[in-house]
């Protein structure tokens, strides 16, 4: 059966001692353990959490055993249970959010905030995405908070949740080790990536009424963050964002479409990475291949192109819809 107590907060460990003690009610936790599979310790703490929800009734006998509430009886009071909690979470966030409308703005709180330090920009990255409602546009370009990418679990969440993600990458910086793999991971998730060979800016806007952006857009890396919400400022950002989206390459990752039929997950890669400026060194470390690899699939590439050079090879893939 599935993960049936999922819902009301309860780990699948939980929900595979409550459904072996339904079919084996009055088991000792040793024998609870011997049937699910389950390590000793883990089969006790589950029970405790099943006798703490109401699920499981301890019996006072020795071996101690168990037995569960009747199912329909147990989980309808639990659900209502939970239900009620979530009701008071809704209203306390309503009066939360009203007190934050209602309390009057310090400074340039209600234009712009100065946001320091590197945990507090994950903090408020962190809070960004998993807030957002719509779409975030994202320009991913060096330098990173931690000096080299990570992957963005925040993303991938809200992607899950059905969040829109436009995300610029700048391409050079696709060769560092493991960022390729973590754009293809979000792709997969449904995420619309391009490439430029140089961006000129980082940020993250969140449903057009938010942004982060560094204060200064230098090579070093400041720990300083501007968090914007004045409107006529996100209204200029994502201009910039738009302006920078068309000239930008989108990425060829994941299944092929009609015009990329004839492609090879591979090719399609080596020609998103082109796209992006990469020399042949550069798409080896992107890919994890070696550079021979990436030669070798470029000149074949070019030969069913018809292509004498690499200038005429891009017309070509242009003129085909591959890029």
């Amino acid at each position: 059966m599935a993960h049936l107590l999922g819902p009301v907060g309860l780990t699948e460990s939980d929900n595979t001692v409550f459904l072996a003690l339904v079919s084996t009610p009055r088991a000792a936790a040793a024998e609870l353990a011997d049937a699910v599979e389950l390590p000793l310790p883990a089969v006790r703490r589950a029970l405790r959490n099943l006798t703490a929800a109401g699920l499981v009734t301890m019996l006072l006998s020795r071996p101690t055993r168990y037995v569960p509430a009747p199912p329909e009886m147990a989980i309808d009071a639990l659900v209502s249970r939970r239900q009620q909690e979530l009701e008071g979470l809704r209203a306390a966030a309503r009066e939360l959010a009203l007190q934050l409308r209602e309390a009057p703005a310090t400074g340039t709180a209600g234009v712009v905030e100065i946001i320091e330090g590197t945990d507090a920009i994950l903090h408020t990255l962190a809070q960004l995405q998993l807030g957002a409602r719509d779409e975030v546009l994202l320009v991913d370009a060096p330098p990173y908070l931690h000096g080299t990418p990570v992957q963005n679990q925040d993303e991938l969440v809200a992607l899950g949740r059905g969040v829109r993600y436009r995300c610029l990458y700048h391409g050079p910086a696709l060769q560092l080790p493991g960022h390729y793999d973590q754009m293809a991971t979000c792709v997969a998730e449904g995420e619309q990536a391009r490439t430029l060979a140089s961006v000129p800016m980082k940020m993250q806007i969140v449903d057009r009424r938010v942004a982060l952006m560094p204060v200064s857009f230098s090579a070093a890396e400041t720990r300083t963050r501007l968090l914007v919400h004045a409107p006529p400022l996100i209204e200029a950002l994502v201009v910039c964002f738009e302006a920078l989206w068309e000239q930008a390459a989108p990425v060829l990752t994941g299944q092929a479409d009609e015009r990329t039929a004839g492609l090879s997950e591979r090719d399609r890669q080596v020609l998103s990475l082109m796209a992006a400026g990469l020399k042949d060194q550069a798409i080896a470390r992107a890919l994890g291949v070696a550079q021979r690899t990436v030669v070798r699939r470029i000149a074949e590439m070019m030969t069913t192109l018809g292509a004498d050079t690499r200038f005429q090879a891009g017309m070509q893939a242009a003129h085909r819809g591959w890029i």
